[in-house]
């Protein structure tokens, strides 16, 4: 019988060791009230990012009575939608602009000791993905949400050096001369 909770302690140290890999930052959370006969009737949405710092970032959205369940809901969704985000010398490989809907994101290179000049949800995803020098502008609409999303359409069209060298057969050396 010892042994099964010894075997139990065991999973709950390994389990908090996987869930410290990651770094969670909460971007927005949002009270919505319903009124019923009773009077009125909370809830709460949560818009979180998560990220290794060494280029995996994933954001997810919960939705909850109560608000620790709402940030948890949102954290196990990020979790689940994490995205490569490539890293270069601390930095992005080149310019890029993402859009979602009216949000429109501008990112760019920035040489080392620059830090990371964002706003709130630019800032956290690129805190999260282990970037520490990036220049960035939002454009338009400023809806914490279509930010985020405007943000991982970037990611995604980042290009890395290495994945285009593959993409046409030759090798970095060969790429870059």
């Amino acid at each position: 019988m010892d042994h099964a909770r010894d075997r139990d302690k065991n999973r709950d140290r390994n389990f908090s060791e996987k869930e410290k890999e990651f770094v969670e930052k909460l971007v927005k959370l949002n009270r919505t009230a319903k009124v019923v006969k009773g009077g009125r009737r909370f809830s709460f949405s949560a818009l979180t990012v998560v990220g290794d710092r060494k280029g995996k970032v994933g954001y997810g959205f919960g939705k909850a009575n109560d608000v620790s369940e709402a940030i948890r809901k949102s954290i196990d969704k990020a979790k689940r939608s994490l995205v490569e985000l490539p890293v270069k010398n601390g930095t992005i490989p080149h310019e890029i602009t993402g859009l979602f809907k009216a949000s429109r994101v501008l990112l760019k290179p920035a040489c080392s000791g620059t830090g990371i000049i964002a706003g709130g949800p630019v800032r956290a995803i690129m805190e999260a993905g282990g970037v520490t020098d990036v220049l960035s502008k939002s454009i338009g609409a400023s809806s914490q949400y279509n930010v985020v999303k405007a943000t991982f359409d970037c990611i995604s069209k980042l290009m890395d050096a290495k994945a285009i060298a593959k993409n046409r057969g030759k090798s970095l050396k060969e790429l870059w001369g």
